[in-house]
């Protein structure tokens, strides 16, 4: 679609009706998705309050209204691992969550029309998270993640269950992590997951069986799947008491289930596709069971979510129709499926889709009013060669604006973009934040570099003892397959990351001469200070990324870009959570100062309040006017009457 007014105007400076207000405003982060009350007809779900401070108040559908449960000032947000999830859960009416500023679990009676939050547990060192409901015993089961006084020491982390009066009593102990207490349902065993130091939970988990005794306590917890080398995620239990989870046994997260003899597993449906995705945070599903012969599932195939129905008797795999093609969760009822998720054209929104009728009920979106379709810029799987012949996967989207074109004959900047974790991927779903660039001009190339998920396993240890390399190389070799290919100016090329995707910009930097300026949100610069200031759960995971010590010793100086600032060149700007204790605002400041130092072109936007992402919306909008003024800035594009949203260090006109 074009303007009747269209205008010509260079890539990177294109007028667009989505301004970083638009993009704070506009987005509203929904997570954690439950299902609940006397008939399990209603829906639960967070959303996220950019103008609230980044506040997550929990939402309820009910037959056909939505309200919100936990007003000001109740944050339903867990600390645990610092990544959090889990936060709350639901039994029928009842609805328990932890206060992320005070860390107590509170209880919510729904069926008490007007009741107020009230408090099971006492302010402390606790956390908890990844909740499950022990009817019979009158008890909530949780993760437990216990501080002590010393701010240096590791926290303590069991599966712990909290009585009627709050009282807590530890019920497993003596691994470094746990997660996922799922109850039978005839309430007589747990199952769980733990993992110890160095892994990471992608990397090896156990998944546990225990019977309950009389007295409440785990009697003699048997192994059932996992180890050192095998990846178990998301245990559950069918109605008719049979339990299954997902394991990478295969190279792939597939589906498994524990024979009712409880001698052996067996695999429901092997095939190359992930069915489940790494444990970041607490309380994930991607499976559910609308009875006890059919399983609903998503999986991940070739860096896209599907939806299918699975026969357990026969293997059989059903696709089931729908318009996404990222579902981040799902849970199933007898009648329906309810889900986040989104797609190239499909903001993260809730939906439901009914056995019995077509079509999908949006009953939550995260952008309520959708920018004009002309302004909006469809993604492109590709795929192309990178380093030692091996192939890499990215999206693509082009510039678009209804308004403007480009002059004849000229080429755009690009916005290569590496995500974080690093073991995490990138998806297609709609985000304002992507169209705010292109419909700007700016080409935008997102990578599932050699280390992501969603590609199996042997694609994920791809950048096992490579972090810093592979990536780097994935990314700058994207950037050249768009140079070659005629579709962006290869003396504009620009990198951006946030947390471990900010090294792999800021090694590209140091490291290669391909990209002309580049942007670190919170992203790390010294590999050794971020193994001293790390937090428990990522204090190890350097181990593998990297190697152990000492034989890390040497990598780390010949990866951390802090160590090689002479060999770094290019203007950069640095945004970093003064409160984040994943990435500490050293890492950020080292950097800053000596590119000041350097004589380099250099900006730092510090953010009071926040941690390890940003979630106030006048920070969303402050962070994204900066980057915007900067690069325009770096590449001769700004307005010279506007006022600098940043201040730009060693700028020469």
């Amino acid at each position: 679609m074009t303007s009747a007014t269209t205008i010509t105007a260079p890539y990177g400076a294109w007028p667009s009706t989505i301004s970083a207000a638009r993009v704070a405003a506009g987005a509203t982060p929904l997570s954690t998705l439950m299902l609940g009350g006397a008939d399990g007809s209603d829906i639960f779900w967070l959303a996220g309050r950019a103008a609230e401070a980044g506040r997550n108040t929990l939402l309820r559908h009910h037959g056909v209204t939505t309200g919100e449960l936990t007003p000001a000032p109740f944050n339903v947000r867990s600390r645990l691992h610092e990544y959090g999830g889990g936060a709350y859960t639901v039994d029928g009416d009842t609805i328990y969550f932890s206060h992320f500023a005070d860390n107590v679990v509170y209880k919510l009676d729904l069926a008490d029309d007007g009741a107020a939050p009230v408090a099971l547990t006492t302010a402390g060192k606790q956390r908890f998270a990844d909740f499950v409901v022990d009817r019979a015993r009158g008890r909530l089961i949780g993760v437990r993640e216990l501080h002590g006084d010393d701010p240096h020491a590791q926290p303590a982390n069991t599966i712990c269950a909290i009585d009627a009066d709050g009282g807590e009593t530890v019920l497993a102990q003596g691994a470094d992590f746990y997660s996922s207490p799922r109850l039978s349902p005839d309430g007589r065993s747990l199952a769980w997951l733990s993992w110890d130091h160095p892994r990471m939970p992608w990397q090896g988990t156990t998944l546990w069986l225990a019977n309950i005794g009389d007295d409440g306590a785990l009697a003699a917890p048997v192994r059932i799947a996992g180890g050192a080398e095998e990846s178990i995620c998301q245990p559950e239990w069918s109605p008719d008491g049979l339990l299954h989870f997902v394991s990478d046994r295969s190279g792939w997260w597939n589906l498994y289930r524990l024979c009712r003899e409880r001698d052996r597993t067996e695999g429901l449906c092997p095939m190359e596709a992930e069915f489940a995705s790494p444990h970041w945070t607490f309380g994930n599903a991607m499976y559910g069971f609308r009875s006890a012969s059919e399983i609903i599932c998503t999986y991940i195939d070739k860096g896209v979510s599907r939806l299918a129905r699975l026969l357990p008797g026969s293997g059989k795999l059903e696709a089931i129709a729908n318009p996404y093609e990222e579902i981040r969760e799902l849970r199933v009822a007898k009648g329906y499926i309810a889900m986040l998720a989104g797609g190239p054209t499909i903001p993260m929104e809730l939906a439901r889709i009914d056995f019995t009728e077509e079509g999908v009920e949006i009953l939550a979106q995260s952008i309520e009013e959708l920018p004009d379709e002309g302004y909006l810029s469809i993604p492109t799987s590709i795929s192309y060669a990178s380093a030692n012949g091996r192939s890499s996967h990215a999206f693509y989207y082009p510039p678009r604006n209804r308004d403007v074109t480009a002059p004849a004959g000229s080429k755009p900047p690009v916005i290569v973009i590496s995500h974080g974790g690093p073991t995490g991927m990138t998806v297609n779903t709609l985000n304002l934040k992507t169209q705010f660039w292109t419909s700007r001009g700016f080409g935008v190339l997102d990578v599932n570099y050699g280390g992501s998920t969603g590609f199996g396993r042997d694609y994920r240890d791809l950048l096992k003892g490579q972090w810093g390399i592979v990536d780097v190389e994935d990314c700058v070799a994207g950037a050249q397959a768009l140079v070659e290919r005629g579709l962006a100016d290869g003396e504009r090329l620009i990198i951006r990351g946030g947390s471990a995707g900010g090294l792999t910009t800021l090694c590209a930097l140091t490291f290669h001469n391909v990209f002309k300026v580049g942007a670190s949100y919170y992203g790390v610069s010294d590999l050794k200070g971020l193994d001293q200031d790390s937090h428990k759960f990522e204090s190890h995971y350097n181990e593998y990324l990297i190697a152990p010590q000492p034989q890390a010793e040497a990598l780390y100086q010949a990866r951390s870009p802090i160590n090689h600032t002479d060999k770094l060149a290019r203007p950069m700007i640095f945004f970093q959570g003064l409160d984040d204790k994943v990435v500490p605002p050293q890492q950020s400041e080292m950097m800053v100062d000596a590119l000041k130092a350097r004589g380099v072109p250099v900006a730092y936007v510090p953010l009071e309040g926040e941690g390890h992402g940003f979630r106030k919306g006048e920070n969303i909008v402050r962070t994204l006017e900066a980057e915007l003024y900067f690069y325009q800035r770096m590449f001769g594009l700004h307005d010279p009457a506007a006022t600098p949203p940043v201040h730009i260090d060693n700028l020469k006109d």
